[in-house]
């Protein structure tokens, strides 16, 4: 029978894949058709006077070399008074569309200080775009000219005013001390008063400009012609062709910041300053713009303008900066020309040159200056005036003889009146004279140096050679330093000649300097003029060094300089210095270099401390080193047996500790003796500076029971020390070859003394031994007074003292003991393996350890050769 399968229904799908693909190209479509919407550009319109050098799809538009549009169309505006040149920018500028964005046509522009738009003489005019501020606008008026340079981070943007413009123009030079460090950038008219030039100073020269700079115009060739001369002056060949502006600034003032002003002036002369009086007269007959004021020939200023009064004439008289300060309140000047006589003419070179101010300087520096000074017609009488005697001192003649000149600045102001020796002979005196205008002049700190007719002065940069006149060739002449204080000089008061400023500077620095005396046990490899440093910096030197006799000592004397001067106020120590000091130990090897000139000449150092001691005295010690100056130590002598094996740099150890070190170990003319100096740290020394302190020798000993005092044989024998209980105290000791018996015990340790008939294997350290238990030792041994037996010093530590008393015994109990007999046999007793090596000795006690049986210090008990059997059997309870 045939069997028929159910039909099976299949549900139709609602949605088939093959309409994913006309989706996804309708949206790749819409993207692609925003993206060409948003990127194609945003169309603006610039008005320009003309078309001139622009092109319909040639010229671009540029910000800072790239390209950001193109010119698209150029039409007529509508009153026919310019084009409007549509571009079509990118997208991406359109966030710098503002209205105060700037346009402008950039073209090659050829001037004497370059070319400008140098890369649109071959790429073709351009469009150039300063993005500005605002809202959004597609409407621009194009600049005329390029607009001046923006305010940015890199140089500095200032503002100079000036009367007129003169030859600058943009693009001219701004020099300091003739480098071109920037330039102008624009120019503008400020009202109808004053013209405001921008520079821009360059990045690296920007910190050039102070707050307080003076500017002045450079441009071209300045020509000063009068009777006194002919003066050019130009700053360079570019300043000629293409203007320029100079400027000068203070070190020491602020910097200057965008958009600072400041004013131009015409010359170098006005820029810098001088001081400006007024002139009063009846008439100017003889006076000019650029007549010279002149002060004992040398000129000092000049005249810079003359107008006519209601009441006469008045000229505006400008002194140099550097002559400023010789104008006084009661100053005087007078006009001087030629003066012909029958017995010649007098300054005849005024006959072309013309008349000058002469100027006196008055006395009264402290009083303001008038408003105004009168020009007197003939010169005042200089021989009422009373003059400043002074007397200066000088250890010899420095070439000075009556009428050398004085001088101040290489202005004569006086003369040496006479030359002699003084009283005691000791020095050479000089009488001086000064013009009464400069006795302000001469001051407490005053000094004078003779000046050399002819100075030579030779380095690897060259040689310099200086000479003077004729007059200080023959007679001499000398300068005046006035000092920096204000203390006038006494009357009677002699003043100082040097042969050198450095000289002067170095007799002053001595005279403020800070002076200590520091002992040393010898001469510490310094001398006069040795340096004195600290953390490597010369702080001062060494003066002298002397012998004392009484104390047997060195006498340091040193001198700290002034800006020194607050560390000698801290706690402090000095050390002499190695030239070579080198520091071996385990730990490696520390080379220490003193530097050159304290290598050559010996030097000291100064360190401050974090916990000074007690001692005052301590700061005017020499220390042989750095360590114990550190550790404030305290210089001691020992005396040893010749046969002391020590050497320097040996440690001193209490109970291993270092407490000091040996420095120096040397062998007296005796022969039998050495001589140690030693020192202990400052904070130990107390300890073991009384007079019975004990100093003992320490070295290794081998011997079966193992080794004593192992690391002396790496670091070498050392010196062991026991604290003394006498307050007073030594610095000399005599160390021992061994220490004493007991030197190590403690105080509450039962000491007492075993006798034998020979020493046998006994020696310091054997053991005593109870119940197996070590609980003292040997700790010394020496004949008795008869030399017939051996006594032993002993000691039961504290703790252990109660198991002993008169009941107790003490027997040998070193080696092994035989004893054969022919009807006992042989009996062998052996104690431990450390006794059966190094030897030992057993004790055991019978009663109880009790008020009426306890032992004294000191007693004398009997070593036993041999324990008994009922000695072994006691065990009393303690």
């Amino acid at each position: 029978m045939t069997q028929i399968e159910s039909p099976k229904v299949v549900k139709k799908k609602l949605f088939s894949p093959i309409w994913l693909l006309p989706i996804v190209a309708l949206a790749l479509g819409a993207w692609l058709g925003i993206k060409s919407i948003k990127e194609s550009g945003v169309e603006i319109q610039i008005h320009f006077p003309s078309a001139t050098g622009i092109d319909v799809g040639k010229t671009l538009v540029k910000y800072q070399g790239l390209t950001v549009g193109k010119v698209k169309d150029i039409g007529i505006d509508d009153d026919l008074k310019g084009v409007n040149v549509k571009v079509m920018m990118d997208y991406r500028a359109k966030p710098f569309l503002n209205k105060e964005t700037l346009f402008w046509l950039v073209t090659p522009k050829a001037s004497i200080t370059g070319v400008e738009g140098l890369d649109a003489l071959f790429s073709g005019n351009y469009i150039a775009i300063q993005p500005g501020k605002g809202n959004a606008a597609t409407f621009f008026e194009a600049e005329r000219q390029p607009p001046p340079m923006q305010i940015g981070s890199e140089g500095v943007m200032i503002e100079l005013t000036a009367d007129k413009l003169g030859s600058l123009d943009v693009g001219s030079p701004v020099f300091f001390r003739q480098i071109p460090v920037g330039s102008v950038v624009s120019y503008r008219l400020d009202g109808n008063a004053r013209v405001i030039i921008s520079a821009f100073i360059q990045e690296q020269y920007a910190r050039l400009v102070k707050k307080n700079s003076h500017f002045w115009n450079v441009s071209g060739v300045k020509v000063d012609a009068s009777l006194a001369g002919i003066k050019v002056n130009t700053e360079s060949l570019a300043s000629i062709l293409a203007g320029g502006v100079s400027f000068s600034s203070d070190e020491k003032a602020a910097a200057a910041q965008n958009g600072d002003s400041f004013a131009l002036y015409d010359s170098e002369t006005s820029a810098l300053g001088g001081v400006e009086v007024s002139l009063t007269m009846n008439d100017g007959n003889g006076i000019d713009k650029g007549t010279r004021i002149v002060y004992r020939g040398i000129s000092v200023g000049s005249i810079q303008s003359k107008n006519l009064t209601t009441t006469g004439v008045t000229a505006i008289a400008k002194f140099e900066p550097e002559y400023a300060n010789l104008l006084t309140s009661d100053g005087r000047f007078w006009l001087e020309g030629a003066d012909i006589s029958l017995s010649g003419i007098k300054n005849p070179e005024r006959l072309l040159t013309g008349s000058v101010i002469n100027f006196l300087p008055g006395t009264n520096a402290n009083t303001a200056l008038p408003s105004s000074f009168a020009l007197q017609s003939s010169a005042p009488d200089l021989l009422q005036a009373k003059k400043r005697l002074l007397t200066i001192t000088s250890a010899e003649n420095m070439g000075l003889t009556a009428g050398a000149e004085v001088r101040y600045k290489q202005l004569p102001i006086g003369q040496v009146l006479a030359v002699k020796l003084t009283k005691d002979l000791s020095a050479v005196e000089y009488q001086l004279e000064l013009q009464p205008e400069f006795a302000s002049l001469v001051r407490s700190d005053s000094y004078f140096i003779p000046e050399s007719a002819l100075s030579v002065d030779a380095s690897i940069e060259g040689v310099s050679v200086k000479t003077r006149d004729l007059a200080t060739l023959t007679k001499g002449a000398v300068s005046l330093i006035p000092g920096s204080n204000n203390t006038p000089v006494a009357a009677n008061a002699r003043l100082s000649l040097f042969s050198s400023v450095e000289e002067a500077k170095q007799f002053f620095e001595r005279q403020q300097r800070l002076y200590f005396t520091l002992t040393s046990q010898d001469g510490a490899d310094v001398s006069q003029g040795s340096p004195i440093y600290y953390k490597k910096m010369q702080i001062g030197r060494v003066e002298s060094v002397n012998w004392q006799s009484k104390t047997e000592d060195f006498a340091i004397k040193i001198a700290i300089d002034k800006q020194f001067q607050p560390l000698m106020q801290k706690p402090k120590v000095f050390w002499r210095n190695s030239a070579l000091d080198v520091s071996a130990s385990l730990a490696g090897i520390d080379v220490a270099v003193a530097p050159l000139q304290g290598a050559l000449k010996g030097s000291i150092s100064l360190g401050l401390l974090e916990n000074p001691l007690a001692d005052p005295t301590a700061s005017l010690k020499l220390y042989e080193n750095k360590q114990l100056a550190l550790a404030q130590a305290q210089a001691i002598r020992l005396t040893l047996s010749a046969s002391a094996k020590l050497a320097a740099k040996a440690a001193i150890r209490y109970q291993g500790h270092q407490v000091g070190e040996v420095t120096q170990v040397k062998l007296n003319a005796d022969l039998n003796t050495l001589s140690a100096t030693a020192y202990l740290y400052g904070e130990y020394a107390d300890h073991f500076s009384s007079s019975d302190a004990e100093y003992h020798m320490v070295e290794a000993q081998i011997s079966l029971a193992g080794i004593k005092a192992p690391e002396t044989l790496i670091t070498g024998p050392y010196i062991g020390v026991l604290p003394g209980k006498s307050k007073q105290k030594a610095t000399q000791f005599q160390a021992k070859l061994v220490e004493s018996s007991y030197a190590n015990v403690a105080e509450d340790a039962l000491k007492f003394t075993l006798e034998d008939s020979n020493l046998g294997s006994m020696k310091v350290g054997t053991p005593i031994f109870f119940r197996g238990l070590k609980v003292g030792q040997i700790d010394g041994y020496s004949l008795s007074s008869q030399g017939n037996s051996v006594l032993m010093q002993a000691h039961i530590e504290p703790q252990y003292r109660h198991l002993v008393n008169k009941t107790s015994q003490f027997w040998d109990a070193s080696g092994i003991k035989v004893d054969v007999g022919i009807f006992s046999g042989a009996q062998i007793e052996a104690g431990s393996l450390e006794t059966l090596l190094a030897g030992g000795i057993n004790v055991a006690t019978k009663e109880t350890t009790q008020a009426n049986n306890r032992l004294s210090q000191g007693a004398v008990i009997t070593l036993q050769h041999k324990a008994q059997t009922e000695w072994q059997e006691w065990a009393p309870a303690q």
